[in-house]
């Protein structure tokens, strides 16, 4: 499958542990291929304003809203080519814009503002890069991703993503895989990403194994520990860990 740079999709989110994860990979193999990235690390820099409106708004959960990020597949190099991602939501349906270019370009463009191919997709960026004012990097996420479609169809996906980190300085797509971890070890993501229903059959096996959707965001998740140590004057180790229907708040107390 080539790379996409349009996306319109309802995008639903589990948590799972380990156990059901691989319970339902078995059952996949009949339905579903493996993407031809297989298992990827995924690295995404999101920018925000200095104050995080743009997350404060998506956590605020609104009809519409949206996040710029920056993201790459494994740490990268100014010469990597990496996407430039601008996430939309409204009632419930993701529309997703990204464009391709080096690390170095895309810096250059997010950052300094720099001239860039006068696109549909660069002007929807260009808005958002004037609308909120001081945007820079604010948080680095990263994690593994194993990503799936299905066989009768491209546009159901299914990807599972664990070792999910973050971090709030060194942010670069060029600096390297690390930071603290979101999810317990043995909690993995899952996403269901589709354009129409999902299948009977995954229906089936959600309901079985009692597999009800979750809201949850990697950036508002970590921006919630920033958060806590803004206000509380928290040591490092202190921090926000997901186990299952919410995140544990005595991880906060100082």
């Amino acid at each position: 499958m080539a790379d996409q740079m349009i996306f319109k999709r309802c995008e639903i989110k589990y948590m799972l542990d380990i156990t059901q994860a691989e319970l339902l990979k078995n059952q996949m193999k009949q339905y579903m291929t493996a993407d031809e990235h297989g298992v990827s690390t995924i690295c995404s820099l999101y920018f925000d304003t200095p104050d995080y409106l743009l997350i404060q708004r998506s956590m605020e959960h609104p009809v519409y809203k949206e996040k710029l990020r920056l993201r790459s597949y494994g740490t990268a190099d100014k010469d990597t080519t990496v996407f430039v991602e601008l996430k939309k939501k409204y009632e419930s349906v993701v529309y997703k814009r990204r464009i391709a270019m080096t690390e170095d370009e895309a810096e250059r463009y997010l950052l300094f503002h720099e001239k860039v191919k006068d696109t549909q997709i660069t002007r929807e960026i260009d808005y958002c890069l004037k609308n909120y004012k001081k945007l820079a990097p604010a948080v680095m996420l990263s994690y593994k991703r194993e990503a799936f479609y299905a066989k009768d169809d491209h546009e159901f996906r299914i990807t599972f993503d664990q070792n999910i980190l973050w971090r709030n300085y060194d942010l670069s797509l060029c600096k390297g895989i690390y930071g603290e971890a979101i999810l317990d070890k043995n909690k993995v993501l899952m996403e269901v990403k589709t354009a129409g229903a999902i299948p009977l059959w995954m229906v089936h096996f959600l309901t079985e194994n009692q597999i009800y959707k979750t809201s949850f965001s990697k950036y508002a998740t970590a921006y919630r520990t920033i958060y806590a140590r803004e206000q509380r004057s928290c040591p490092p180790e202190k921090f926000f860990v997901f186990t299952g229907d919410e995140v544990v708040q005595q991880a906060i107390k100082c």
